[in-house]
């Protein structure tokens, strides 16, 4: 299933400053029982954006207008916990395309990449920047440059590089999943395949 591509994104962002966020809270075990990636956005943090009759809990960033945008900055060690890959769908419908964060659990921070949340691993120096700067100003822009692999904060001389896997990038840009890469590969592999002895 394609994705929007990814270039480069520049937007207000939602403060969680948690860390340890595991995939339970991200997206409760209960909402896991449908198979397609839509509608989980409604479920995002479930439990820590609204009481058990449903009504919202008000000092829950999610539910404050002060915060919007496209990047969610998570505490360090985001998305640990259960390999869950509706943790990362759920980001992606509830509308981020891009998580930062000092550190990622491994397994979560590849099934964003594999539908087009690109999570951006900075220093834990430059994330308490990014938390203190959105603090004060909670429309400041952050810019998340993928070719170049810079995030950088609008007003601050500061901009850090990430690392991010060549392959994962390239269909980052694209908007291709895996399957979407070896599909766009099908006259190549037609070709070779007719280029071979039986």
């Amino acid at each position: 299933m394609a994705y929007d591509k990814f270039t480069k994104l520049t937007s207000t962002a939602v403060p969680l400053p948690i860390e340890n966020v595991d995939t339970d809270q991200i997206i409760p075990a209960r909402f896991l029982k449908a198979t397609e990636r839509k509608g989980f956005g409604d479920n995002l943090f479930r439990d820590w954006r609204f009481n058990q009759d449903n009504t919202p809990k008000e000092d829950f960033v999610l539910n404050k207008e002060t915060y919007t945008g496209k990047i969610l900055v998570g505490g360090k060690n985001f998305g640990s916990g259960s390999s869950r890959e509706h943790a990362a769908w759920a980001i992606y419908d509830y509308g981020f395309r891009c998580v930062i964060s000092s550190f990622f659990a491994d397994i979560f921070k590849n099934n964003c990449l594999n539908i087009g949340v690109l999570p951006v691993q900075v220093s834990e120096a430059f994330l308490a920047e990014i938390f203190k700067a959105i603090e004060v100003n909670p429309e400041i822009q952050i810019t998340v440059d993928l070719e170049a692999q810079t995030v950088s904060l609008e007003g601050s001389e500061t901009t850090e590089s990430f690392d991010i896997n060549s392959y994962k990038k390239e269909n980052m840009k694209n908007g291709f999943d895996d399957i979407d890469y070896l599909l766009n590969l099908g006259d190549d592999i037609a070709t070779f395949a007719t280029q071979r002895p039986f």
